[in-house]
């Protein structure tokens, strides 16, 4: 009995002093790369994909507070719309301040569904016609372990949306992101990318499927493909770079079944351990923002500092060759 009352009270003070460093380095992280200049994104154009809800809210949250015109890329245009409501309320509204010339950016809602292809050419080109300029554009939306489904289009979904559908919204946008240079891609991956592979005869998981080993594989498509396309933009003026935003507290584990008894617990930890979703946007708001990553293209970051990526990541033979496949999958190339 004693042998396990202390084993549980070391078990509870390693946790504690856990909480208390990630704590502090998350306090960290957001003294030294939060808080900008607030028009530092003034006059500058976003797109996020994602952003009614988690990470994405939480960038656009901010780059708004930074002066930034905001385009919110979301497949429910209803929670898209009560979203951005709700961010003019805490923020304001554009215009609040424009005595001064400061108060936050403009926020526009557009309808984007990466799980259809016909959708992501539609989106694009309505903004085409209607943005005269693209300064960033950030890939953050995603599914996470879903149950074995497709797209509209026949793929799997994970690898649909994660991979493909922002391949294609990518390639369609990098006219106008050419054309409003310097301008950057942001990458939103997942350090499960390491327990992926690109199996180039089953990409769309009909042999096998495994939802946790899907998702890390498309995780991994993204950081493939980030560099690939770092090297296809060389000399354009036009920067891309993938992050992992650590664990975070958001929906995205909504396909995750926790028993009933167990949730108070996962609460708890999540609590603890996870990151908030402010904390976890932050490097995807230090890639979009910061004049420090000026220039800096084809890198891999985590709590705005870059890291070392696993040899598969950067296999150059594999990401060209699933850029070539890309490209046909999503009609690019017949």
């Amino acid at each position: 009995m004693a042998v396990a009352t202390t084993a549980a009270l070391l078990a509870a003070l390693g946790g504690s002093l856990w909480l208390l460093v990630r704590r502090f380095v998350g306090r960290e992280v957001l003294r030294l790369h939060g808080g900008g200049d607030a028009d530092l994104m003034r006059g500058k154009t976003v797109l996020i994909t994602g952003a009614n809800s988690g990470l994405g809210r939480a960038t656009a949250a901010e780059l708004l507070r930074l002066g930034a015109r905001v385009i919110m890329g979301c497949r429910d245009r209803a929670r898209a719309e009560e979203a951005a409501g709700q961010l003019r309320r805490e923020l304001g509204g554009p215009g609040a301040d424009d005595a001064a010339g400061a108060g936050p950016g403009e926020l526009v809602v557009r309808e984007l569904d990466l799980a259809s292809l016909r959708s992501v050419r539609a989106f694009c080109r309505q903004l085409l016609q209607e943005e005269p300029r693209l300064d960033v554009l950030i890939n953050n939306a995603g599914v996470f372990q879903c149950p074995y489904m497709k797209t509209e289009d026949g793929f799997e979904m994970q690898f649909g949306v994660n991979h493909l559908g922002h391949f294609l919204l990518t390639n369609l946008l990098l006219g106008l992101l050419k054309s409003s240079a310097p301008s950057r891609i942001v990458v939103v991956s997942s350090k499960l990318y390491a327990y992926g592979d690109i199996n180039f005869e089953d990409l769309n998981s009909e042999q096998s499927y495994n939802k946790r080993f899907c998702y890390s594989r498309s995780k991994l498509a993204n950081i493939l493909f980030t560099r690939e396309l770092a090297r296809r933009l060389e000399g354009t003026n036009v920067t891309v770079n993938v992050l992992h935003p650590g664990v975070v507290r958001t929906n995205l584990g909504r396909h995750i079944h926790i028993p009933l008894l167990a949730k108070p617990l996962y609460n708890l930890v999540s609590w603890a351990f996870f990151k908030t979703p402010l904390e976890g946007a932050q490097t995807s708001i230090y890639l979009a923002s910061s004049p420090e990553v000026e220039g800096v293209s084809g890198k891999y970051f985590g709590d705005c500092k870059e890291e070392e990526l696993l040899p598969k990541a950067m296999d150059e033979s594999v990401a060209r060759k699933l850029w070539d496949i890309s490209e046909v999958m999503v009609g690019i190339l017949k």
